[in-house]
């Protein structure tokens, strides 16, 4: 399993503004196709409506989430009206920040698993889950290339808070 370093801040007072900026900023440059923010990383469309903060849209109008309703953090899927509420994952670690594929087929997050955070990818019915990341270090917040075919995701694996890119099946 492989990434490419994309970003890497100059300061360790720098890596907090990275995480939260960079991200979104590297999404909405390298992966927007339609003018707003692309499907899958966290922002919303230019036409969304206001969504609680962690939620992700796909482009039929479903929102993944992570939820700690269960005792810890798991991922869900929902209809924009709140109905359809359906369970994604169900183990014993913490299952976060899901961004949807954008033929809205997968699903990447982050998860504790194994150890650590790692980036994983499951089909959308929750099936098929498979970790694409396998460092000691903490990688999270994956989001999707609009063609599907690179992850973004950042990760502390060289002693700072850094943005990584990979191929969508971990290479």
């Amino acid at each position: 399993m492989s990434a490419t370093q994309i970003a890497k801040p100059r300061t360790e007072a720098n890596a907090v503004v990275l995480a939260l900026t960079a991200v979104a900023l590297l999404a909405a440059a390298l992966f927007s196709n339609d003018g707003g923010f692309p499907a899958g990383t966290g922002l919303l469309p230019k036409k969304a409506s206001a969504a609680p903060a962690g939620t992700t849209h796909q482009q039929n109008g479903r929102i993944a989430f992570a939820s700690r309703r269960d005792v810890n953090a798991e991922i869900y899927t929902m209809n924009p009206d709140g109905s359809g509420v359906t369970r994604r994952t169900n183990n014993s670690a913490a299952d976060s920040f899901p961004s949807w594929s954008p033929d809205g087929r997968r699903i990447a997050s982050a998860s504790d698993r194994d150890g650590n955070f790692e980036i994983y990818a499951m089909n959308a019915d929750g099936s098929g889950v498979t970790r694409l990341t396998n460092n000691s270090a903490t990688d999270s917040f994956p989001s999707w290339s609009p063609d599907g075919r690179r992850i973004a995701f950042t990760s502390q694996r060289d002693g700072n808070l850094e943005i990584y890119t990979m191929n969508a099946d971990g290479s």
